[in-house]
């Protein structure tokens, strides 16, 4: 939800992103810390705002890795769990 709202927008997001989604503070501050782990987005703290946006390159190289995954073909023979 968090990737999706700032998604949608086209400015980076200012203020308390938990306002906006049916999350409590603590579940989206901890969601944002590990999403800003991984580099999917950025954020600029700037007391007593933050600022936060996606990581457009490192989103890009997201997209077209999981992109990449989905669209394997799966060998059927060798998917075997038995």
């Amino acid at each position: 939800q968090i990737l999706k709202l700032l998604a949608q927008t086209s400015n980076c997001i200012t203020g308390d992103i938990s306002d906006e989604l049916p999350l409590g503070r603590t579940t989206v501050n901890q969601h944002l810390k590990e999403l800003k782990l991984a580099g999917l987005i950025q954020g600029e703290v700037n007391p007593p705002k933050i600022k936060y946006c996606i990581h457009q390159e490192n989103w890009e190289k997201a997209k077209s890795l999981f992109n990449e995954f989905f669209n394997k073909k799966v060998n059927k023979s060798q998917n075997s769990c038995s």
